[in-house]
């Protein structure tokens, strides 16, 4: 069990407060935050993980009103005390990932820091076996998907925006008393209460995607609290998500069409969909068009050209998902006489996209932190450019931007991340991330002074850390194990497609 210290525990203040302190150093937390114990088990699922629950304020603003929330932690401890480095934090992805079991991930790709730190890691308030939101039921979240977001039909237009009403109504419905409080800023005072409740005055942190948002947060309102920090594919925390989200279609586009088709163009003796780019290109419209016309159904399942996009975008996060996507695709050229195992690839990768969990974070943490521009016809005129130039990710922006035209709640306290009072950060980002991509990093890097980007090429993955890359391997552990960090910024070659 561990024991609070009271002492390094503290009420969250305004994101504007005395650069030169901490921003929570002000006032203490109540008694029965700061008192908890964590009555420690072995994890559901994975014994040789910990898990614990704790109580934390609805609101950390007001932390006498309303119910407490349930936060699900999870803790790896190293075997070596006696050389115990001290603790890395993690954090989940998304937003609508969850972190509970993370910590077993990191301990197997990384046995040297798992053999130096306590690896612990939380699901973040919202999600998981956190108190969570609920928007849909299966059902309800599979008409959200349901159509072809290409269409620029006045009809298409007016069920997309009323599939996205009606998704906004079921958060309200369901979990409206909690949606203003599932934000990132609310999460790092979860994450400072975890820092005390431990017992350590200092953690050391790794996140990947959304979870870079979270430590630049955390680092920005408890810059004395952090030993160490590696953010890995980064998120562009130092603007709005409006503006982060209208640079992704841009960023998927160009991993489809500058990594994966030639990927599949000089594999056209395995797959037979093109010897060039432009071939496969050609060959994935005319299905997402015959897909369009007559949509596959069998049993539960209705793959329609949103469900092609969709299986697309999540299989091009990774290189070691290209064969599956590739194997996938062929499943549709003759569905009835496909090869079996294809047909089961293509179920999986294209029938089970995200989910109605999820995207309750998603949206409420995206469409709360920070502000966005509500005029619906804007949204239509966007979501129309998008679609002719970044058709992949482009054509889903009126259903996805219009969740957070049409959002209850009015956006969290701004935080302003600078550096200022950091140790120094390492950053990780590859050339073609789709997700966090690189121009983002870019921005993000130069708010966070003082920060060291590590760029990888000839890579387009979504997450760099842990890895088979040397370069990135050998930097990361350096810093993390021995406090070095690189004197200036730096490019790792990393390892092609096989």
């Amino acid at each position: 069990m561990a024991t609070a210290v009271l002492a390094g525990l503290a009420l969250p203040a305004t994101a504007n407060a005395d650069p030169g302190r901490d921003p929570g150093d002000t006032d203490r937390v109540p008694a029965r935050y700061a008192g908890q114990q964590f009555h420690w088990q072995p994890c559901d699922g994975q014994p040789e993980l910990d898990c614990a629950t704790m109580a934390v304020p609805r609101d950390w603003h007001h932390p006498d009103a309303g119910p407490d929330l349930s936060i699900a932690v999870s803790r790896h401890r190293t075997t070596d005390r006696a050389h115990r480095t001290g603790t890395l934090m993690e954090a989940a992805g998304g937003p609508g990932g969850q972190g509970l079991l993370r910590p077993m991930d990191l301990a197997q790709g990384a046995p040297t820091v798992a053999a130096a730190y306590d690896i612990v890691s939380f699901d973040q308030r919202g999600v998981g076996r956190s108190t969570h939101a609920q928007c849909q039921t299966p059902e309800q979240f599979q008409q959200f998907l349901a159509g072809d977001w290409r269409d620029r039909s006045p009809e298409a237009i007016d069920r997309v925006v009323a599939n996205s009403r009606a998704l906004v109504a079921g958060c309200v419905e369901h979990s409206g008393d909690l949606l203003p409080y599932l934000t990132t800023e609310q999460t790092v005072h979860d994450m400072d209460l975890f820092r005390s409740l431990l017992g350590e005055k200092k953690i050391s942190y790794y996140g990947a995607s959304y979870a870079t948002m979270i430590g630049a947060y955390y680092g920005t309102l408890f810059p004395h609290r952090v030993e160490r920090m590696v953010l890995d594919s980064n998120i562009g925390f130092e603007g709005t998500w409006e503006q982060y989200e209208l640079g992704q279609p841009m960023s998927f586009q160009r991993r489809f069409e500058q990594d994966f088709l030639p990927w599949m163009a000089a594999r056209d003796a395995t797959y037979h969909w093109g010897t060039t780019p432009e071939e496969v290109e050609a060959h994935w419209e005319q299905r997402r068009a015959a897909l369009h016309d007559r949509p596959i159904t069998e049993g539960s399942l209705t793959l329609g050209p949103n469900q092609l996009d969709n299986g697309t975008i999540s299989a091009i996060y990774s290189d070691k998902a290209f064969p599956l996507l590739a194997r996938a695709l062929t499943a549709l050229d003759d569905w009835q006489g496909a090869d079996p195992a294809a047909k089961q690839t293509a179920r999986q990768l294209f029938g089970q996209y995200l989910s109605p969990g999820f995207l309750a974070e998603y949206f409420s943490v995206t469409c709360g932190d920070t502000k966005w521009t509500k005029d619906m016809d804007t949204w239509i005129e966007r979501g129309a450019k998008n679609t002719a130039r970044y058709p992949l990710v482009g054509a889903r922006t009126l259903a996805f931007s219009s969740v957070c035209a049409l959002w209850p709640t009015d956006p969290a306290p701004k935080v302003k991340v600078t550096g200022a009072h950091l140790p120094p950060v390492l950053m990780l980002n590859s050339l073609h991330d789709p997700a966090t991509y690189y121009e983002a990093a870019l921005g993000a890097h130069r708010a966070l002074r003082g920060s060291k980007l590590v760029t990888v090429t000839s890579n387009g993955n979504h997450g760099q850390y842990p890895g088979s890359d040397p370069c990135v391997t050998g930097t990361v552990e350096r810093y993390l194990l021995d406090g070095r960090i690189p004197e200036h910024d730096l490019t790792c070659p990393a390892p092609s497609a096989g």
